[in-house]
């Protein structure tokens, strides 16, 4: 039997009274991140057996919206990257790709 490791991810989020996020912090101690403060935080995990995607997304009232322009701009490519190593379909993540400097552009995101 192959040996097995056990990774953990943790994610701690501080609320206010009305349970909205004043702080975010995350550890992967494998990756060598202890308490590191985020500013915004998104979730997806694939429920196989519903067949859909469940999501936890979450930032800081203090998070700017310039910053959360980027952070989506930055997700969105990400994304089609994975894409892209998990389908190997050329033709559609070029299409993501166009859509994700559209929405750069669209921004102005780039300077």
């Amino acid at each position: 039997m192959a040996n097995t490791h056990t990774s953990k991810i943790e994610l701690n989020i501080e609320l206010d009274d009305n349970r909205i996020p004043e702080k975010l912090s995350w550890t992967a101690q494998d990756g060598g991140i202890t308490n590191e403060e985020a500013k915004a935080v998104m979730l997806s995990v694939w429920d196989s057996k519903n067949q859909e995607s469940l999501r936890i997304d979450l930032w800081t009232k203090d998070m700017p919206v310039d910053e959360m322009k980027l952070f989506f701009h930055q997700t969105l490519v990400s994304m089609s990257d994975t894409f892209k190593r998990a389908t190997q379909d050329d033709k559609m993540t070029a299409t993501m790709k166009d859509f994700c400097d559209y929405f750069a552009e669209k921004l102005e995101l780039k300077k």
